[in-house]
């Protein structure tokens, strides 16, 4: 089984599918892996998510790490969990989520605004620090907080991330990337998807 931690190894990205539809989840998912993208998480907020989670865990078992994005509460992880899904992403803070992700044996990475959500989240057992949304978060705010939390935590910037400022932010100490409508957006074919997903792997990898 690929582990979280070894995929972002891999290819510190995560593609964010808003708006995903079941029937196109494969097609997309396998332009993505052919790019070297190894994380992908579908959005509760898409149309039917769990079927689409559902089909790219079971076409991707073992060679990529499926999850949910915008969980907001206990229950919906546990509806995740269900899946086979492996990760859980929020765009807030919860400790409840965070205790419920952990205890379902999937990777937590909830989303932070201040130095103090980011110690809270760590400390309630993320495996990722989400900084979101990095639009306010430049990277001379990502370099202040790298100043000050523990040295193994992984920073990722998620919100208006390009392969043009994904240099800044490196250098400022994020670790990984979640990459949302600069990648997919709903309505984008297969082939433009793999385009973009070329531009920001190529980004990663320099």
């Amino acid at each position: 089984m690929l582990r979280f931690e070894d995929a972002l190894r891999e290819m510190p990205l995560i593609a964010i599918l808003r708006g995903l539809r079941p029937e196109e989840a494969i097609a997309v998912g396998d332009v993505l892996f052919e790019a070297g993208f190894r994380v992908l998480e579908v959005p509760l907020n898409s149309p039917e998510p769990l079927r689409s989670i559902a089909a790219l865990v079971r076409h991707f078992e073992g060679r990529m790490v499926v999850g949910a994005g915008t969980v907001l509460d206990a229950r919906a992880v546990a509806d995740v969990a269900m899946t086979g899904a492996k990760l859980i992403v929020s765009p807030n803070f919860d400790a409840g989520v965070i205790k419920a992700t952990k205890s379902s044996a999937m990777a937590s990475a909830p989303g932070v605004g201040t130095v103090t959500e980011a110690f809270a989240a760590l400390a309630a057992g993320a495996d990722v620090v989400k900084l979101f949304p990095a639009e306010m978060m430049p990277p001379a705010v990502v370099k202040a907080m790298r100043a000050v939390l523990p040295r193994e935590a992984n920073l990722c910037p998620v919100g208006g991330i390009t392969p043009d400022n994904m240099a800044g932010f490196r250098a400022a100490g994020a670790n990984s990337f979640g990459i949302g409508s600069a990648l997919f957006k709903p309505g984008m074919t297969p082939a433009e998807v793999a385009a973009s997903a070329a531009r920001f792997v190529a980004a990663a990898r320099a």
